[in-house]
């Protein structure tokens, strides 16, 4: 409890390393407990320099004068992906696609993800290899947290993320549910090549 209390006067003193922007903490004590885990350890590590992830932000009526800033995007911006790979941003788009596929029988993947799903995310850049080695493939990718999306994925049983629909002659030919790369390869190796 030493350590808190030495640490709160810090705060409050604002001689902390990393909160010496603060100008009136003791006004306002509400901290997350994510500032505080960070002021903590700076404090007991007592560095000089304050992380990169807290920045000044105007004060409110309620809020500290910190301003955590930690979001990240875990997807791709569209012009990573070869142009090959077409993602598709609503179900009227996703039933046009697979109606060309069917009624062109053109060979086509169909990748269901999310951009919360960590397998999807090693996934990914994979596709994008694969899709560049077969470039007479399309792969669509679909984000089944699109709004609107949701009849066409209960229609197709896509219930688990990563899952890719592989599409030979105008037919479902094959389907692969999970990360499994060594099985991706070997689906396209046998359809495609």
């Amino acid at each position: 409890m030493r350590g808190a209390s030495a640490m709160l006067r810090r705060l409050v003193s604002g001689t902390a390393p990393s909160c010496r922007s603060l100008s009136s903490i003791s006004d306002h004590l509400i901290l997350s407990s994510a500032l505080a885990a960070s002021c903590s350890s700076l404090i007991l590590a007592d560095v000089a320099t304050p992380p990169l992830f807290i920045t000044p932000a105007p004060a409110t009526k309620f809020h500290s004068h910190l301003h955590l800033n930690h979001s990240r995007s875990f997807s791709s911006p569209p012009s990573a992906d070869p142009s090959n790979v077409v993602s598709i941003e609503s179900e009227e788009q996703f039933n046009d696609s697979l109606r060309k596929v069917q009624d062109e029988s053109l060979p086509a993947i169909f990748y269901f993800t999310a951009v919360w799903c960590g397998p999807c995310r090693l996934l990914s850049p994979i596709i994008g290899q694969l899709s560049e080695k077969y470039p007479h493939v399309t792969t669509y990718k679909i984000d089944i947290d699109k709004e609107g999306l949701g009849s066409a994925l209960s229609k197709l049983n896509i219930h688990a993320v990563p899952t890719l629909h592989f599409f030979q002659n105008g037919k479902k030919a094959s389907e692969v549910i999970g990360a499994d790369v060594q099985r991706l390869k070997d689906t396209m190796e046998a359809l495609y090549k």
